[in-house]
């Protein structure tokens, strides 16, 4: 047989993948974010509840950021599994 229900597939582009077109912005965002993150290597005091730390500002950031990457996975996993429990 000439065509099979595989060959559709080796023809589309990489960009036009779903899982690559939700990931590009992604991976954009962080490259974009990473480079500020350690451009920034000054020391900063960064005062928490109570005590106050000097660090340096792209490990503050970093944390900022990771804390924001956990928060986004979260929201995102709940609203997935939100939707697919809809009665039908």
């Amino acid at each position: 047989m000439a065509g099979t229900s595989t060959d559709h597939k080796a023809h589309t582009s990489f960009l036009s993948r779903p899982g690559v077109r939700r990931l590009l912005p992604f991976v954009v965002i962080t490259a974009i974010a990473l480079v500020f993150i350690f451009e920034n290597r000054g020391s900063v005091r960064i005062r928490l509840l109570i005590p106050e730390v000097t660090m340096p500002l792209w490990g503050a950031l970093l944390i900022a950021w990771g804390l924001g990457m956990l928060a986004c996975a979260f929201t995102v996993r709940r609203r997935s599994s939100r939707h697919s429990r809809r009665p039908k």
